[in-house]
């Protein structure tokens, strides 16, 4: 009875580390804060339709805070600019967080809206950095920020550096942007601080902030089709990393999964933020600017088809390291990987140049990598060669080539007594004066020949 008692609590430990190492370790906040900035500077009275800019604005947003009333998990807050002195002051530190977030507060924006009227000037850049103060910090929340402007920044603030540096801060996500009837050229102004969406109408205002509304907070899921070279998504096992392309960081991670019948693995994303989608193969491949809709599933198919290569070399114990490859793109000089001989690793299909540290140094240029197959190289195993000295002394060590040709692949300072490395398979040289010789005439020059598995002793008297 004992035994099984204790059978079954192993049983029960091991199924509850299996289960704590299968917890999903990222995902999304379940619940939303959102926070309106909102243009209340003195070009709002200009007229928009039958109504005044800022009529029109109160009336659509006040509609949208009356909807969200039904939605638990979302919590909002206003804060408005331009409105607490009149233009000729030009006051850019003219804004307030006039409502703060807390649950059901949707009737005090919907009447603090009512007495927001129209004064001064557009600091745009000021209020945003007021603004990170506005989100209490709780990591069950996502933060985001919807600007409702008709003008571009006022005074001397540089709102795209502002919005950036808040971004990579993670105070909130990438910005909404609507611009309310505003000329096509203010565009690129307002792209370097969020999304931005210009609404040249009434009408088209309503639709935007309703559109964004539901990018926000509907659920939005992703699965990476990795094709091979025939278009197939065959690929997997690789690390695929969303990356925020307005931030440079890495949103989401995980390592590519296919099922039983080889459909990839569906992954909850934020659609709030634009995309870099970085296959991690060897080199990687990236698919930029990448904006996944909002309350559906988005299939995003890259091409990267890969294949193996292995590097075997018999007794590279020879060498007191283990022996690297320093693979590069053919004809590119920078490194993409350091490769272990006798290691298997996988490529994007390619040609390479491989740069083995061996002694001399191996090349091997213009290496295939064909999809869905292994590579396997052999290199020649390297002998040994012993340098047995008299005294010390100073010297070189040159690989020669079939012409005769030298080239130098070892300085040699010994101490006195003898050294002893693994060198690959050729014809050598070696040049050295002892300290206690009177004259360069009196160089020592051996040229020898080096076999694979086979030692060479080269004495200097």
């Amino acid at each position: 009875m004992k035994s099984f008692k204790t059978i079954l609590i192993v049983i029960l430990v091991f199924i509850a580390g299996n289960l704590r190492a299968q917890e999903v370790q990222q995902s999304l906040p379940e619940k939303t804060r959102i926070l309106f900035l909102f243009d209340a500077s003195g070009s709002m009275l200009a007229p928009w339709g039958n109504q005044l800019r800022i009529d029109a604005a109160k009336e659509i947003l006040s509609d949208l805070v009356d909807s969200l009333r039904v939605n638990n998990k979302v919590e909002i807050a206003l804060r408005a600019y331009g409105h607490l002195s009149p233009a000729k002051e030009q006051n850019c530190k003219d804004t307030k967080l006039e409502i703060p977030f807390s649950a059901n507060n949707h009737d005090a924006i919907i009447q603090r809206l009512k007495y927001i009227y129209p004064k001064g000037t557009t600091p745009i850049a000021y209020s945003l950095e007021r603004a990170a103060n506005d989100f209490p910090e709780n990591d069950e929340y996502r933060n985001i920020m919807i600007i409702i402007t008709d003008g571009i920044e006022s005074c001397d603030g540089d709102p795209c550096d502002v919005s950036l540096a808040l971004q990579k801060k993670r105070i909130f996500l990438k910005p909404f942007v609507i611009g309310l009837g505003m000329k096509e050229q203010f565009a690129n102004q307002f792209d370097c601080m969020g999304k931005y969406f210009n609404a040249k109408d009434i009408e088209a205002f309503r639709a935007v902030l309703n559109g964004i509304l539901d990018q926000s907070l509907s659920k939005t899921t992703a699965s990476v089709e990795l094709l091979d070279e025939n278009g197939r998504p065959n690929e997997t096992n690789v690390n695929v990393s969303f990356i925020n392309n307005f931030t440079g960081i890495s949103e989401f991670d995980f390592v590519h999964w296919r099922d039983s019948q080889g459909r990839p693995d569906t992954v909850e994303v934020d659609p709030v933020l634009t995309y870099d989608v970085v296959v991690n193969t060897i080199p990687s491949v990236r698919k930029e600017n990448i904006f996944l809709k909002g309350g559906t599933h988005n299939v995003i198919k890259i091409k990267s088809p890969q294949g193996g290569l292995k590097i075997n070399q018999d007794n590279s114990f020879e060498y007191d390291e283990a022996v690297i490859a320093l693979v590069r793109k053919a004809n590119n000089p920078e490194i993409i990987y350091t490769q272990p001989v006798k290691s298997t690793v996988k490529y994007l299909m390619g040609s390479y140049d491989i740069e083995l540290l061996t002694l001399p140094r191996t090349y091997l240029n213009d290496v295939k990598i064909r999809q869905g197959k292994l590579n396997e190289i052999d290199i020649p195993a390297p002998g040994r060669l012993n340098i047995a000295y008299s005294s010390k002394g100073v010297g070189s060590l040159y690989q020669l080539d079939d012409q005769g040709i030298q080239r130098l692949i070892k300085r040699i300072d010994p101490d006195g007594g003898k050294i002893s490395f693994g060198i690959q398979p050729g014809n050598y040289k070696l040049v050295y004066r002892s300290d206690k010789a009177l004259g360069s005439k009196y160089t020592q020059i051996k040229t020898f020949s080096i076999t694979s598995g086979a030692t060479q002793t080269i004495r200097i008297y």
